[in-house]
């Protein structure tokens, strides 16, 4: 494994724990804070953090998932276990904080830091994109800025990666020091200094010279003079600067900037040269992130003309700021993950930018933590609505509906966020792009979901992070060197094509593997780079094969000629073209068998034309240790075959046998490269319930009416449902054309409903079904779950005896599908 591993004495000895129990070497391999996100709970060590909740009270939880190691700072839970560790610490934050900082320590890596009041995980991630090419990069996930969040990020550093970009954010004074002495940065970028949690400090000064701590012993940090106050260059850390503006003079300085047809183009001076950049947005929060990443790279020694492709081709995140369709043709800016007059200044630009329609709303909470007085905050407000020129003001929260004599006449006011959700129906929404802008506490996702949700649809939720997740997980079983072959045949399971392939690319995965050609056509068409396999090459499709650069498997004698005669027809350039020999070892569906060989290799002898990239076979029961005689059997004859065809071919291409369970269950079996499948779903048979995988997908419906039915009355076609007493059925907008069987009817399958479990009742129609919900409050428009974490695919393949990857295929493709990524 790529991991330094500790044990827990190791890290009872690093943290100088006051007491400890059952102190074993075992390893530890996760840190662990909330008790129902777990990895492998067998190699987790469980941190019972004190915050807004106290994180002993959670220990039972971790107990029952798995966690057997914690450390605590409550003695009375020493014993409270005979076969789980405690370590007694005084501190739990400091500890896990200390041991972060000790792996840290042994990493030579270079890392950036990131601070300021925002942009920092835009420009973390589109750095990211920028360098990702030239570096192994290990980053925070998501916005993991904080106290805790930086320490976990930091814990996934190992030997693999020679570049860290981690993101540090702070609300008080202290804190950053804690942050610089895990995180300890060679290069610093400064993003901006604004009123975003302003609230923890007396000034902005004392609050820009908290946020420099970060860079106290880097060799060189990237600012903007319009941020530090007037300080001087000599009296900022860093043995180097290198400063960038829009205004003055700066080692890369924006001269002049114009727009045109959704696109910035800007005229820079950098490195003694006048260079132009057309970026691919507007907005000027986008823009000043993309001069700071500019600036960092150049900084770090790039010539900045070589950077301007890669600028110009910056995917624009939406983690905080998201273009919704919504309800009434209306178009929902979801804003809710900051709340400051800077961010709304730029949230209520992109709101402009939205001409699709005439009329502009903004839903805006009350600002907290600016550092303002409320009079002045909402003065400054107002001046900036009416200068943004808005059709409509709707201010929840007790502040703003105060000071409302400062803000735009057309306006309504709501003391809280229940009191806007009760007077919902009565606002009329039609036609308009609405800027849904809150803090956090106002729970602003409830009105987003109000304004985007659109009644009766089924819909099939992706989780991605889930998806990185699980393949991180099969990642750690893997000896370092060990390639990772990602089956996305059959629409990724169901899941989806390039919205799955662009996930396993960005996570740098070695190939793909799609059954048909079309599959991989469609993924080239989407901007897939990565080597792609084709299992079921048809001799009709052998020039789109070699057109989109696919990548056959060739499994006989006939495919194998007709490829390579192809080859002599297409191309006289004698280059040769990659393929993959796939070896029957037992499954009998499709490979060479061991009569087969002699012939092969002869084959082999004369053909120039092709590059045989790999040589695999695939386990037929590796999930069962009743089978694992067989699958050994398998392997060593798999192993002897390669070997002739290495020698025959006078080289050594890839060899790989393991599947998904053959991956958890045979380590001897990993050879070169793996192949993980329906894994990457959260589904392994070899997994005693899939300990360790996330749920990847959710399928949800919705409630389109509701019947009271009297005893004995019939239900859906051919009087198969019967109901037994009075009572209440739900008709939801899901059926066999959805993919949902006919086998689920008659109560065989069940749903949720407000979290209940609930029996379908006559038989599964073509586009609905109905559930008896006799007892419960239930409104039409009410969510139904057919399946997630808690009623899970193996129980639904369970209820019609089939297995997982049937029920997640068969969903239909008029499911839409909607992906999110945490």
């Amino acid at each position: 494994m790529n991991k330094e591993q500790y044990t827990l004495q190791q890290i009872a000895e690093i943290l100088q724990v006051q007491a400890a129990t059952l102190l074993t070497e075992d390893q530890i391999d996760h840190l662990v804070i909330d008790s129902r996100r777990l990895v492998d709970p067998d190699t987790s060590l469980f941190f019972a953090l004190s915050g807004q909740r106290d994180g002993h009270q959670f220990i039972s939880d971790a107990y029952v998932n798995g966690i057997r190691s914690f450390v605590i700072s409550d003695p009375s839970w020493m014993h409270r276990y005979d076969d789980a560790s405690f370590l007694l610490v005084p501190d739990v934050l400091q500890a896990l904080q200390q041991l972060v900082a000790h792996k840290r320590a042994r990493y030579e890596l270079k890392i950036i830091g990131v601070t300021g009041s925002n942009g920092k995980t835009i420009v973390k991630d589109w750095l990211y994109q920028l360098l990702a090419n030239d570096f192994n990069v290990v980053k925070s996930p998501k916005s993991f800025n904080s106290q805790i969040g930086v320490a976990l990020s930091l814990w996934e550093i190992d030997q693999t990666y020679n570049l860290g970009i981690f993101e540090a954010g702070i609300s008080k004074p202290g804190e950053m020091a804690r942050l610089q002495m895990m995180i300890q940065p060679s290069i610093g970028v400064l993003t901006n200094i604004g009123e975003a949690h302003a609230e923890g400090f007396s000034s902005v000064e004392e609050k820009l010279s908290e946020k420099l701590k970060l860079f106290k012993d880097a060799s060189l940090v990237i600012y903007s003079p319009a941020y530090t106050l007037g300080m001087p260059e000599e009296s900022l850390p860093g043995m180097q600067k290198f400063s960038w503006s829009f205004s003055e003079a700066a080692d890369l300085q924006v001269l002049d900037k114009q727009f045109s047809a959704g696109r910035t183009h800007l005229t820079v001076l950098v490195q003694g040269r006048k260079l132009e950049c057309s970026l691919p947005f507007i907005d000027q929060a986008s823009i000043e992130n993309a001069v700071i990443c500019w600036s960092t790279l150049v900084a770090m020694g790039y010539d900045a003309e070589s950077l301007i492709h890669k600028l110009e081709s910056l995917t624009v995140l939406s983690m905080r700021l998201e273009l919704k369709n919504g309800i009434n043709q209306c178009s929902i800016i979801d804003d809710s993950y900051s709340a400051d007059i800077s961010s709304l200044a730029i949230a209520l630009d992109f709101l402009n930018l939205q001409n699709q329609h005439p009329r502009k709303t903004l839903i805006l909470s009350d600002l907290l933590e600016t550092g303002k007085s409320k009079a002045t905050l909402y003065q400054e407000i107002g001046e900036l609505l009416r200068q943004k020129q808005l059709s409509r003001l709707i201010g929840i929260g007790e502040s703003i509906s105060t000071f409302r004599d400062l803000l735009p006449p057309e306006a309504k006011y709501y003391p809280n966020t229940d009191a806007f959700i009760d007077d919902f129906q009565n606002l009329q929404f039609h036609n308009e792009s609405i800027l849904v802008k809150g803090a956090r506490v106002f729970e602003f996702e409830r009105i987003s979901k109000l304004l985007t949700q659109k009644i009766h649809d089924t819909v099939l939720e992706i989780d991605l992070s889930a998806l990185a997740s699980n393949l991180k997980f099969y990642r750690s079983k893997l000896k370092p060197g060990v390639k990772v072959m990602a089956m996305v045949k059959a629409f990724s399971y169901g899941s989806g094509s390039f919205e799955i392939a662009n996930v396993l690319q960005y996570h740098k995965v070695d190939y793909l593997a799609v059954a048909y050609t079309d599959e991989g056509i469609a993924l080239r068409k989407a901007g897939i780079s990565l080597p792609i396999m084709v299992m079921s090459p048809e001799p009709s499709a052998f020039e789109a094969i070699k057109r989109y650069r696919l990548e056959p498997e060739i499994y006989s004698l006939q495919i194998l000629k007709a490829f390579h005669s192809f080859l002599d027809d297409a191309d006289a350039s004698g280059e040769a073209f990659p393929i993959h020999l796939k070896i029957d070892t037992g499954m009998h569906r499709l490979g060479f068998e061991a009569e087969d060989i002699d012939a092969l290799l002869q084959e082999l002898k004369t053909a120039k034309r092709i590059k045989v990239n790999s040589i695999f076979s695939h386990l037929v029961a590796s999930d069962d240790a009743i089978h694992d005689d067989f699958t050994k059997g398998q392997l060593e004859s798999f192993k002897v075959i390669a070997s002739r065809i290495s020698d025959t071919l006078g080289y050594a291409p890839l060899k790989h046998i393991s599947n998904t369970s053959g991956i958890s269950r045979m380590p001897e079996a990993h050879l070169d490269m793996v192949r993980v499948g329906i894994g990457l779903y959260g589904f392994d048979a070899a997994l005693k319930h899939n300990h360790g995988l996330q749920t990847v997908a959710r399928l949800k419906t919705t409630v389109t009416q509701l019947r009271k039915v009297k005893a004995n009355e019939s239900v859906g076609y051919s009087r198969r449902g019967v109901m037994v007493e009075d009572g209440c059925i739900a008709t939801v907008k899901i059926g066999y054309a959805d993919g949902y069987s006919r086998m689920f009817g008659n109560g065989v399958g069940r749903m949720l409903v407000q979290g209940k479990a609930v029996p379908t009742i006559g038989s599964i129609c073509m586009d609905m079904c109905m559930l008896d919900v006799t007892g419960l409050d239930v409104k039409t428009g009410d969510e139904v779950v057919v399946f997630d974490d808690q009623l899970t695919i193996e129980m639904l393949a369970k209820q019609i005896q089939t297995i997982p990857y049937e029920i997640l295929t068969n969903i239909s493709q008029r499911v839409k599908r909607v992906y999110f990524y945490e």
